[in-house]
């Protein structure tokens, strides 16, 4: 028998075919596998930052700016794609999508990973982007439709650590790799990982979509694409830049803008919308997308400089710097599946808000750290980030996708996705150029203090703490004090970040304790009937 019936004052019929049911935890376990290709890979290229610009043959002598484009193609395109992946896979077949994405990922990897010269580089990585687009929406939208509406907190927490572990296997990984292999090896990984993948999904993962998509919406897909690649493009360029007032960010923002408003407007007036603008109205949607935005918009930040702090300033290898990353990626792990116990205990908004509030504080503790502070410190701090992380993204994820019906799963998924991507690029373009703005006001005396180096090469030098330590390496004997002086301007440099950071998570503790529920009993579910049931879940 398929799906159980339900008798008068019964707990609700089962949405799930009990042939899917009884495998739910498996298919978590293969979509989890093809997130983790997507997480590790962005994980992964941080670390082989340095190697790649490093001059042939040992690396692709990239520049500071293709070493930008390499990571900002891929956002680009990932960031410009989510939403209308998620359409797709709603109308098509999230299963299909999810296909489609890990296969030209994997190809993208290939190329990548062969790439003769930056620019080859920076073209594969937005292949890459491409495919990661199609991926990502897609596992959460699937997990909606195998698990019952009471068991997608828990599948949702064990999806966020798995998130969360992902993050952390990507350094260690790409340090491994470049301590043996060639820099390509990096994206040459997920190429078995990719086959495993395609192989599980379609043994194991059934396919799923909406019944009844109505109408395509192709102006309302197109303003989205151009909306969110004008407004990614401007935050990206105004780190770049480390100026938000030139007039080509400001210009290409306010494009952005404009174009997703007109969007939001063109689905408001049409009669078969792309998303239900309505469910905006609800302040716990609102909130909760609200709420994954200011939490990536601070944690990315500090991602940023966090790295330069444990390998610049601190000295650690690559793989040494990825271990350190282990008590964040334990607690997510640990605590993301059980996150929905303190919810059903305490409501979403005091776990949120008390886990907005211990980012606040893990940010605030960053300024303990100096160039002498035993790294235990900053092991605490991360486990304490992890903790905080796994009390705030399980219950705001489930929030978005239970206030959008079952059949709209990728769509909100996708809106899950754009909101993180866009808060994360903002963070790193906000907090990178504020990080880089007090670094250079640091540094600048003691540069414009050095005898015999020319005006040019003294600003560039100024551009991060890697290039003055350059500089350092250079003048030999005589560099070691700008070496000190380096790690003094990073670090008070890293304090100003972390401090905005802090206060970016408070904001995110505001808005969840307004507006996002307290305690609230199961939802009564009205049973679907069982044509539709069927059309929902495709074995």
């Amino acid at each position: 028998m398929a799906l159980s019936s339900t008798a008068p004052g019964a707990p609700p019929a089962r949405q799930v075919p009990d042939r899917i049911h009884r495998r739910r935890w498996v298919i978590l376990s293969v979509l989890m596998l093809s997130l983790l290709i997507v997480v590790l890979d962005n994980s992964i290229l941080n670390v082989a930052m340095k190697t790649i610009a490093t001059p042939a043959p040992t690396g692709l002598g990239a520049t500071q700016s293709e070493l930008e484009w390499a990571i900002n193609s891929y956002t680009l395109v990932f960031a410009g794609l989510l939403f209308t992946s998620g359409l797709l896979g709603d109308r098509l077949g999230r299963k299909k999508v999810l296909l489609f994405g890990l296969v030209v990922f994997g190809a993208g990897s290939v190329l990548a990973g062969m790439a003769a010269s930056p620019a080859e580089l920076v073209v594969f990585r937005a292949v890459m982007g491409l495919g990661g687009a199609f991926v990502m929406p897609s596992t959460l939208a699937i997990l909606m439709n195998v698990f019952e509406r009471e068991e997608q907190p828990r599948a949702i927490g064990v999806w966020a650590g798995g998130v969360g572990l992902a993050i952390a296997i990507g350094p260690i990984t790409g340090g491994l790799l470049l301590d043996h292999f060639w820099w390509g090896s990096v994206f040459l990984v997920n190429v078995p990982i990719v086959l495993i993948a395609l192989t599980a999904m379609l043994l194991l993962v059934p396919d799923s979509k909406d019944p009844s998509p109505g109408r395509l919406d192709p102006f309302g897909v197109l303003l989205s694409v151009i909306g969110l690649v004008l407004l990614v493009y401007g935050i990206i360029k105004g780190g770049q830049l480390a100026d938000f007032t030139d007039p080509q960010v400001l210009g290409t923002i306010a494009g952005g803008l404009a174009v997703l408003t007109g969007f939001v407007l063109h689905q408001k007036r049409s009669d078969h919308p792309s998303i239900d603008i309505g469910y905006f109205r609800k302040p716990a949607f609102s909130a909760a997308v609200a709420a994954v935005a200011l939490v990536f918009f601070a944690l990315m930040g500090v991602a940023f400089f966090i790295v330069f702090y444990v390998q610049s300033v601190r000295g650690y290898s690559p793989l040494e710097a990825g271990l350190l990353l282990l008590p964040l990626a334990a607690a997510q792990l640990t605590f993301s599946p059980r996150a929905r116990h303190a919810v059903d205990r305490f409501g979403a908004r005091a776990v949120c808000t008390a886990g907005m509030l211990t980012i606040a504080v893990t940010m605030s503790g960053m300024l303990l750290l100096d160039t002498g502070t035993p790294i235990w410190v900053l092991e605490v701090l991360f486990f304490l980030q992890g903790t905080g992380m796994a009390h705030i993204m399980p219950p705001v994820t489930v929030a978005i996708m239970q206030s959008l019906p079952r059949e709209k799963a990728g769509s909100g998924s996708a809106l899950n996705n754009v909101f993180r991507q866009v808060g994360g690029t903002l963070g790193v373009a906000v907090l990178g150029s504020l990080l880089s703005t007090t670094y250079r006001d640091g540094i600048e005396d003691k540069l414009g203090a050095l005898p015999g180096v020319p005006a040019a090469a003294r600003h560039a030098a100024g551009e991060s703490i890697e290039a003055t330590l350059g500089l350092a390496r250079h003048l030999g004997p005589a560099g070691r004090d700008l070496v000190a002086s380096a790690e003094t301007a990073f670090v008070h440099a890293m304090h100003v970040t972390a401090l905005g950071s802090a206060v970016v998570a408070v904001v995110g503790a505001v808005v969840v304790a307004a507006f996002l529920p307290g305690r609230t009993g199961p939802a009564p579910r009205p049973a679907e009937p069982r044509e539709q049931r069927k059309a929902g879940v495709q074995g």
